[in-house]
């Protein structure tokens, strides 16, 4: 049984560090894939399409995880570099949204509510909460694709290294505020 299933591709490492991608370009790289209603939204990587997959586990896990790498392997041809892709359908975001899993975090103009999305889990060796040596990264907790961060901007904030050197996979983030109108963009037919 297959099912049409709207994916939003969050993408690590497009336009930063010098590296520039015009989104008619990608939106162009993941229609090459023979992706559908290809969109993008912003400038920093958030690409959504149709793909038609199987919808019964373990199928489905194994259809994500061979289409992630067709994403990446394409793009890396297509840009000379690798990207780190974190595939989310609309309904996973939605559902990450909707745990509210930064309730009772006060927001300051010193915060930031950040949403890292995952290529694997993080380490169970990983105590959560987790907070940074310095103070200003609190992981408040995490699920199998995504951690949800607290930063406090009192210095420069990279997601490299951010859940320590026992973490092998990618990470790429984004606001809560940004992912909430990524989100609202990915619904819009």
């Amino acid at each position: 049984m297959t099912t049409t299933t709207t994916y939003i591709a969050f993408l690590r490492a497009i336009n930063v560090g010098g590296r520039t991608v015009k989104m008619e370009r990608l939106r162009a790289l993941f229609a090459e894939l023979g992706l559908g209603n290809v969109r993008s939204y912003i400038q920093t990587g958030n690409v959504f399409f149709t793909t038609e997959e199987p919808a019964d586990e373990p199928t489905a896990g194994a259809a994500r995880a061979a289409l992630t790498g067709r994403i990446e392997e394409h793009l890396e041809r297509s840009l000379g570099y690798p990207v780190p892709v974190m595939l989310r359908t609309v309904d996973e975001v939605a559902g990450l949204l909707a745990a509210e899993p930064f309730r009772g975090v006060a927001v300051t103009p010193d915060v930031r509510l950040v949403l890292a999305f995952l290529s694997e889990p993080l380490p169970a060796s990983l105590p959560l909460p987790f907070r940074s040596p310095k103070g200003n990264v609190e992981v408040l907790g995490a699920d199998q694709g995504a951690a949800y961060v607290v930063v406090r901007q009192d210095g420069k904030w990279v997601t490299e290294g951010m859940f320590g050197k026992a973490y092998q996979g990618s990470v790429t983030s984004r606001f809560l505020h940004t992912t909430e109108k990524i989100l609202a963009a990915a619904r819009k037919a």
